[in-house]
């Protein structure tokens, strides 16, 4: 099944090449931006005739949370500060980068540096480091996007969010009239085994993120594998499909062999669509992850994973507010559900615990498209290992974000 995937991913250039030679229709592309165009797709400003295109955006905010009647009062956090650089070295090839700086400076990461050279719309490679297009938060992710405060749950704890690695890759698009069919497939350097060798003490794919050597050599030896596929309406939304698997485990150290090959594999789901009497938004993504664990773990290093989010927003008044004239005041509500182990216990056959589900309210400000003031009641119900009564946390977040 993998292999069918990535096979039809690659072969979507050839089978619409003819197509787009015989019929081609010239059409307003405007409205068919994919997710895979959201690192070109914010705002930039160019001073006269400079090569270069500077850009960024801010968040921050504050909380008062609580956890079974316990709190520590008030904080307040810089959440992170990005900057982008842009240039076109020529009509088809350009260069991106997105730095990002977390929790005042606490982490540096580059999380997108990279060359793409433009053959034709359906076959244009890209080196560098790039965003693994796993889902679609991973590509689309900047703050003043969206609605709600902190990340999704299953994009950041349990899908590596702002996932990137070095590597080459192939991405097009197929435009027609009011439908865009958009492909990206690329080999990276892969997770290690941080994934089951970390002080979580789960299987968690986000530990790779501590390890920076993945910028300058491969783990194991063995490329990671990310393709998408995505289908867009201008009418209607987007739907995509991802995978993305290796081997992530090191097996083999001068010939001798160390381990069994061990594969993590996940698979991913999302969509976005916009309602157009009412203009409501609802966006989704489901992951499901699949990890060899070696037998001599635990039970509670689960081998399978699945979690994922809905958000519905609403805009409740479109005007003129506080000498904004083209404000946005919205409401909305984002459902979240993770469960870090869809084992059963060998010994009784019970499900086993490790699940979280979230629910987060917000009223947000719009006082222009880039910028947004968001208020979130966040509600959490966690359930340890066991299955125990779980942990409730809950508490209002105010953040501030913006493109600059």
């Amino acid at each position: 099944m993998r292999k069918i995937f990535v096979l039809s991913i690659l072969l979507i250039p050839t089978v619409f090449f003819h197509l787009n030679a015989q019929n081609r229709v010239q059409t307003d592309t405007s409205g068919l931006a994919v997710n895979m165009d959201a690192s070109y797709n914010r705002p930039f400003l160019q001073a006269g005739k400079m090569p270069v295109a500077l850009g960024g955006y801010a968040e921050v905010k504050t909380e008062f949370m609580q956890t079974d009647g316990v709190n520590e009062g008030y904080s307040f956090q810089m959440q992170r500060v990005t900057l982008f650089v842009s240039s076109s070295i020529h009509a088809k090839i350009k260069f991106l980068s997105e730095i990002e700086f977390e929790e005042g400076t606490k982490e540096i990461n580059i999380e997108f540096a990279s060359l793409d050279l433009r053959f034709h719309p359906l076959f244009n490679l890209r080196g560098g480091i790039v965003m693994n297009p796993i889902g679609a938060f991973n590509q689309n992710h900047d703050g003043p996007k969206w609605e709600f405060v902190d990340r999704p749950i299953s994009a950041t704890q349990m899908l590596p969010a702002t996932w990137s690695n070095v590597g080459f890759g192939l991405f097009g698009k197929y435009i027609r009239r009011d439908w865009v069919l958009a492909y990206e497939a690329y080999l990276t350097n892969g997770f290690d085994d941080q994934i089951i060798a970390n002080t979580e003490n789960k299987t968690f794919l986000p530990a790779s993120k501590n390890n920076p050597a993945r910028f300058e050599e491969s783990f194991n030896g063995k490329p990671l594998l990310t393709a998408k596929t995505a289908l867009r309406n201008r009418k209607i939304g987007e739907i995509g499909v991802s995978y993305m698997g290796g081997i992530y485990n090191k097996f083999e150290e001068d010939r001798l062999t160390l381990d069994a090959k061990r594969r993590l594999n996940v698979w991913a789901v999302d969509f976005n669509v916009t309602l157009p009497r009412l203009k409501t938004a609802i966006i989704g993504e489901w992951a499901w992850v699949y990890v060899n664990v070696p037998d001599a773990y635990s039970q509670q290093f689960g081998s399978r994973q699945a979690g994922g989010f809905i958000d519905v927003v609403q805009p409740v008044f479109r005007g003129k507010i506080f000498g904004f004239n083209h404000a946005v005041l919205n409401v909305g509500l984002r459902s979240e559900f993770v469960d870090w182990n869809r084992n059963r216990f060998r010994e009784t056959d019970g499900a086993i615990g490790d699940e979280v589900l979230a629910f987060s309210p917000t009223l947000s400000f719009r006082p222009t498209a880039q910028t947004v003031l968001r208020f979130n009641y966040r509600r959490l119900r966690q359930w340890d290992f066991l299955g125990n009564p779980p942990a409730l946390t809950g508490g209002f977040q105010l953040g501030l974000a913006s493109y600059f």
